[in-house]
């Protein structure tokens, strides 16, 4: 485990800002780099992609322009990237930040991101050419035989994966079917061991404490703004982009929903429900998710941004 002390003598860990959407994580991480002149590294699987701003409520232009930020705006919608390659390109920003004497501040919603970096948990192998075959073959099974028998197969091969894993993502069950087959270790045993052997660096982890329904009630806020920002428009260029179509990025919440009201079967007032409705839902699983993560993720007070921050570099003699 690398320390943050031989680069930073007032940090004695790298402060990781999680949370479910719309709980004010973005403003309690901006806060902290004001506070210490750092770098914010996103944990959002969506806001990797170019274009897609206002539906994965990236920060202004203006924040953009006052904090540097890494690991957003990355890649084209269309193109493929792991929790694999997410944990790898955040490490290498690490690593850079601390070199220049600043601080790093991770924030973002994305589970697996998060869990990859604080327990250093390896979900996957490097794309080697293996692995990209035995993807391929896997994704030969579902076209053939449909995502229940593609599902079948890793729970017979591999049942501690499948109770982690969703039978509709079907993306991590063809990744985890893929990495045992190239591999001849089993998904969850590989995650298992990288586990064990810690993660890069010294994190700690906190969430803003904030009431389910008062979340809820924010994101239903969020959204009616997100609207009246062009959301429409934005999923718009996606939908009519044929390389995005089908891939991870289309089906982000805030951008699927629009494929009824594209297609003449839904008005807007439906679609705005609609991504309400499952962004409530995405909320709850991600605060299920860093529940059961107990007490590596400390709360912090919601009510107040600096108040916030200043706890986290108060915590354990940060600062």
């Amino acid at each position: 485990m690398i320390d943050p002390g031989p680069y930073l003598e007032k940090y004695s860990f790298i402060p990781i800002v999680t949370g479910p959407t719309a709980s004010g994580k973005s403003a309690i991480a901006l806060e902290l780099c004001r506070m210490t002149g750092g770098e914010l590294i996103s944990a959002d699987s969506m806001q990797i992609y170019r274009g897609l701003d206002i539906g994965t409520a990236k920060d202004s232009p203006e924040e953009l322009a006052e904090i540097r930020h890494h690991m957003t705006d990355i890649i084209d919608p269309g193109e493929s990237f792991s929790v694999y390659d997410y944990a790898k390109m955040a490490g290498e920003c690490i690593t850079d930040i601390l070199s220049r004497g600043k601080l790093p501040v991770v924030c973002g919603g994305t589970g697996q991101y998060i869990s990859a970096l604080l327990y250093g948990i390896n979900y996957g192998v490097e794309d080697d050419a293996a692995v990209r075959d035995a993807e391929d073959y896997f994704y030969s099974v579902l076209e053939k035989e449909g995502r229940d028998s593609l599902y079948a197969i890793l729970t017979d091969t591999d049942p501690e994966a499948a109770e982690l894993i969703h039978p509709n993502n079907v993306r991590r069950v063809v990744r985890a079917l893929a990495v045992g087959k190239a591999t001849g270790v089993r998904f969850s045993e590989k995650n298992r061991k990288s586990k064990l052997e810690g993660p890069s660096f010294n994190f700690k982890a906190f969430m803003p404490d904030m009431d389910r329904a008062v979340i809820y009630d924010k994101i239903n806020r969020r959204v009616d703004i997100m609207m009246q920002q062009g959301l429409e428009q934005e999923a718009r260029s996606l939908y009519e982009n044929g390389k995005a179509k089908g891939t991870t990025c289309f089906q982000a919440i805030g951008y699927k929903e629009f494929e009824k009201y594209f297609s003449g079967e839904e008005d807007l007032e439906q679609t705005a429900y609609k991504i309400k409705l499952g962004s409530r839902h995405y909320a709850k699983r991600q605060l299920t998710w860093f529940r059961q993560m107990g007490e590596d993720i400390r709360p912090v007070p919601s009510d107040d941004i600096k108040k916030a921050a200043g706890y986290i570099l108060s915590s354990s003699k940060m600062s």
